[in-house]
């Protein structure tokens, strides 16, 4: 320190070094290094829990075939084993299923072919026409039921590929072997869309839309109706006594059959990221479905 005066200046020093804080500084060191080492160990005991966060991620998707089993003896493991326990239940169940549903439609297809080579003895021509139709219907079924069974597996991979909305309809109609089918569809194209979707897919929405209108409606007629965007299925009728959702459930038994028709085009549109919509127009009479 520096003092001016106007007969002396005085220069004062502090001779006291202050002393090295070495307690403060092994206290200190100390503590970091044990926030340090209950950082790593809480990161390696999250560890098993972000690979089952990711195991899970990927049964979401349709893959069963993972192993999200552990040795370790905590309540992590415990979460983990009871996981690849179930997933190893559903896994076998999935199996048993298609096996025997793909024993069922090999059984049915024995006794089809037999009756179309029956059929063909017949001399009367119409009647061997129908019969065809006929064994042509079953075939188509098991190939539906096919379908049915890779969509609740979500056993299969989606062949996206552009279409004309109209295309499409025309593909699912030719779906219901009906003999003149302009007798009940009537179809209005006010601006045909294209849309990327897969062919075999679609076209079983649409036809069973198609399908359950004709069958539903007094007069048995259904009305398509393609506009940029969004395609209408409608027919004459009284309005669904029940919420749309009601009838997204399978075995659903507010109609006749199986109650599955509208189980599968949820299922198929959900794939496709698209909504299924419900109106019923009163002055009309007139339910509509609509797909966009």
């Amino acid at each position: 320190m520096l003092i001016n005066n106007d007969r002396f200046k005085l220069f004062l020093e502090n001779k006291n070094k202050p002393k090295y804080p070495l307690k403060q500084i092994v206290i200190f060191s100390i503590v970091f290094l044990m926030i340090v080492i209950l950082y790593v160990w809480v990161i390696r005991s999250l560890r098993p829990l972000a690979e089952l966060k990711e195991k899970i991620k990927t049964f979401s998707k349709g893959d069963l075939n993972i192993r999200c089993a552990s040795n370790r003896k905590d309540e992590i493991a415990e979460v983990a084993n009871e996981f690849d326990h179930a997933v190893r239940m559903i896994r076998e169940l999935l199996q048993s299923r298609q096996l025997f549903l793909r024993a069922i439609m090999h059984e049915l297809k024995t006794p089809i072919a037999k009756g179309r080579l029956i059929s063909e003895m017949i001399d009367d021509e119409k009647k061997k026409a129908r019969l065809h139709s006929i064994f042509e219907r079953l075939n188509l079924l098991i190939d539906e039921f096919a379908k049915i069974e890779k969509i609740t597996s979500r056993n299969f991979d989606l062949e996206l590929k552009p279409y004309k909305m109209s295309d499409l309809v025309d593909a699912s109609i030719d779906l219901l072997m009906v003999e003149h089918p302009e007798r009940f569809v009537k179809k209005e194209i006010i601006k045909d869309y294209k849309v990327y979707v897969d062919f075999e897919l679609f076209t079983l929405v649409l036809k069973n839309l198609i399908d359950n209108a004709v069958k539903y409606s007094p007069d048995k007629q259904a009305f398509i109706i393609i506009d940029n965007g969004r395609i209408t299925v409608a027919n004459h009728g009284e309005k669904l006594p029940y919420p749309l959702e009601e009838y997204f459930k399978p075995f659903h038994p507010s109609q006749g059959g199986l109650g599955l028709g509208l189980y599968i085009v949820k299922s198929i549109l959900d794939i496709h990221q698209m909504h299924l919509d419900y109106r019923y127009k009163e002055k009309e009479k007139r339910n509509e479905f609509m797909i966009d």
